[in-house]
Formats: structure tokens, sequence, C-alpha cells
């Protein structure tokens, strides 16, 4: 897995080789990721110890929902590999080295785990388009662009304007992340229509199937 996934991020250009081993360097490890599968990430927590909180906000997420849920149509375009589209400088390079047995290696994107990574995403996605933004029919959330309007041909024309910005940067989307035009859809872990908001049942299975406290001690 380790050669499978080091090839892969070599030659999407995520890692770069680097001879000298001076200076910081983080170790490889794997984490479990939300869809199931694991993934490889560099353990950067020491480095997220000394790093200054960048306090650009996210948005709230009911008032994004509510934003949406007064909508008929909803469209999602997810990023692929949202944070690694951004190039980190070859300064901040010297901080994002990984030491494994066979060298070390320095990203050349921005890699997942950063305390800031969140924030600077945002504040990229943000400054990419301000002015849809201000009109009230498209969101951000990070890495996640909502297009949401009332009727079909409007949407139509709000999302190829959309689009044109996003490509206008160069910027890549996930066809496996991204929902066209439905009426219903789960965004940000809510079932959003144009008619109701609510939360989706595979979010609270968990809590829906637990058998209810018998006990005092059970309650606690």
């Amino acid at each position: 897995m380790f050669w499978w996934y080091l090839g892969c991020t070599i030659g999407l250009w995520y890692f770069g080789c680097h001879a000298c081993a001076l200076g910081s360097s983080h170790r490889l490890t794997i984490v479990a990721w939300h869809d199931g599968k694991s993934r490889m990430v560099g353990d950067i927590r020491a480095l997220n110890t000394y790093t200054v909180p960048d306090r650009y906000p996210i948005p709230k997420i009911h008032i994004a929902l509510t934003q949406i849920s007064q909508a008929v149509y909803i469209t999602i375009l997810g990023a692929l590999k949202g944070f690694h589209q951004n190039v980190v400088t070859p300064k901040a390079r010297e901080y994002l080295r990984i030491i494994v047995h066979c060298g070390v290696y320095e990203y050349l994107r921005m890699p997942f785990g950063i305390k800031n990574a969140p924030s600077h995403f945002q504040r990229i996605m943000n400054e990419i388009v301000p002015k849809e933004l201000s009109e009230g029919w498209l969101i951000i959330y990070i890495d996640a662009i909502i297009v949401c309007y009332k009727t079909w041909e409007e949407h139509i024309n709000r999302l190829s304007r959309g689009l044109t910005k996003i490509q206008s940067v160069n910027m890549k989307g996930s066809l496996r992340k991204c929902y066209f035009k439905f009426k219903e859809l789960e965004v940000l872990g809510n079932l959003v229509s144009g008619l109701s908001l609510g939360i989706d049942k595979n979010k609270v299975a968990a809590v829906l199937l637990k058998r209810m406290p018998q006990n005092k001690k059970e309650i606690q």
C-alpha cells in the first residue's frame, strides 16, 4: 500500500523527494476515512500545536441549511482532493516533510490534517466567487460548492456561472462528489428540499437503534 500511495502522490505532484533529512519531519500514518476506506497521511499533530490559529470564519451550517431549504433545485459540486489543489510555498515545505524507510519527502500540495487548512481553503474559495456569494444563491462550505435556486431556468444559468468561475482558476471537481439539479438532497449531514429540512436518518441510526435505558445507571 505504501509504494502504491507514494507512486500516486509523486505522480500527481503531491509529494516531492528531498535529499536532506535535516530539520523537522513527520511520520506517515494510516487513518480511517468517512467513506470506510483507509488513507495515508502525515502525522503533523506536533506542528499543529505550534501553529497560530487562522480565525477566518467557516459558514454556520444551520444558516446555510436555512438558505438552501428555500430553493427548489439544488446542485452540489465537490472539489477533487480539495486541499491538494493548493500549492505549498517552498518555505512551508520545510515544515511538511515526511520521513519513511526509503527517504525524506515533502508535500508540494497542502495536505489534510493541517490545523489551518479548512480556514485557508474557505478563504480561497470565497475570493473566487465573491459576487455570487453576495447574491445568495451560491454557498461555499470548505470544499463543497452548493448552487440553489427556485426556478429550473435560473438554476441552470447560475450553475453555468458557478462552473465558469471554478474553471477559470483551474479547479477540478470529483464526479462522485457532485450531484446535479436535485429537488431533495443530503447536504452537510441533513436532508434538504424546498419543502422541508430534516436530519438524514443514516446519521442518527446508531441513536435510533440504541436500546432504551432500563435503569438509573444506564441513563447516566
